[in-house]
């Protein structure tokens, strides 16, 4: 089939990647976000998706708005569009454009945590399970109905950027699948049962905030959840009008119990540990990054920066 694929994020790469290499499919056109500025000297960068498409060939495509380039992408002659982690909402114009239609990848269970971050909110919530749905697209917030989903287990150790990875490594032989079920004429549709449907939204730097009135397992979990987006951190006990962030990579749960207020610092030393109360239970915090410092495990970073007990963490 000849193959439109919609995409920006990195989540995208193995997809495209085992669609360039197929010898049953063509890919006709890439459409990815514009380029953006990176990093602190701002330089103009171009999404990887972007940079995989050009290097085999294929037509990029990066209009601000995907309906701008409904006629150069109808002139493709697209059989199906791939969409993956694009950033847009897709109007009729563009869902009704490929023969076949548009199929997303979505990296929930759905009709669970539809949106911009299931792979942090499952995470977040302690799932068991998660997994890759792809489905039909609809003019809805993923609401289409569903074709086939692969499910993973979940692990205590699992981050947001392991899980990512992950799930981006299901995506290319789920999409095979997909693509083969849509050739033979008679693929599945599964109507999602939008009564047990979750939301998600975007993500932002605010949101890694850690909030200790929450339990020690509530925060271990955020914490691995946004690690390495968009990162936790909390304020340093300090007499400045604006306390300095430190940053959280990594925490467990500590045994113990917790002192009244959550935040209170319960142990600083490298021998024993950086150890925080919590709305219930203590965390251990094991590695930590102090603004314009490097990452380091708790011990070290308590060897140059000393936190007296009973202060408090916000």
């Amino acid at each position: 089939m000849r193959v439109l694929f919609i995409g920006t994020g990195d989540i995208g790469l193995p997809a495209l990647r085992s669609l360039l290499a197929s010898e049953e499919h063509e890919v006709v056109g890439v459409v990815t976000q514009p380029d953006k500025p990176v990093g602190r000297k701002l330089v103009l960068t171009p999404p990887q998706i972007k940079v995989l498409a050009q290097e085999a060939g294929v037509p990029v495509f990066q209009p601000l708005k995907i309906r701008q380039s409904v006629d150069e992408l109808s002139a493709l002659s697209p059989d199906i569009a791939i969409v993956i982690a694009y950033g847009q909402i897709l109007p009729r114009s563009i869902l009704d454009l490929p023969i076949h239609g548009c199929l997303n990848v979505h990296t929930s269970l759905l009709p669970l945590y539809r949106g911009a971050a299931p792979i942090q909110a499952a995470l977040r919530a302690g799932d068991s399970e998660t997994g890759i749905t792809i489905m039909f697209m609809d003019e809805g917030l993923d609401t289409g109905d569903v074709l086939l989903m692969d499910r993973i287990a979940l692990s205590s150790e699992d981050t947001g950027g392991s899980l990512h990875d992950k799930l981006a490594a299901l995506a290319p032989a789920a999409l095979e699948r997909a693509l083969a079920l849509v050739a033979s004429g008679h693929p599945p549709r599964q109507p999602q049962d939008h009564s047990l449907a979750t939301h998600i939204g975007k993500l932002n730097r605010e949101h890694g905030h850690i909030d200790w009135t929450q339990s020690a397992a509530q925060i271990e979990r955020t914490i691995r959840a946004y690690n390495p987006w968009p990162g936790s951190f909390c304020l340093l006990p300090s007499e400045e009008s604006k306390a300095p962030h430190l940053k959280i990579h990594a925490a467990r749960i500590a045994p113990g119990e917790a002192c009244p207020i959550g935040g209170t610092i319960v142990s600083a030393d490298p021998k024993t540990g950086l150890i925080i109360a919590t709305g219930s239970g203590l965390i251990e915090l094991l590695e930590v990054q102090a603004e314009g410092g490097k990452r380091l495990k708790a011990a070290d970073f308590l060897r140059g920066h000393a936190l007296d007990s009973g202060a408090l963490l916000h």
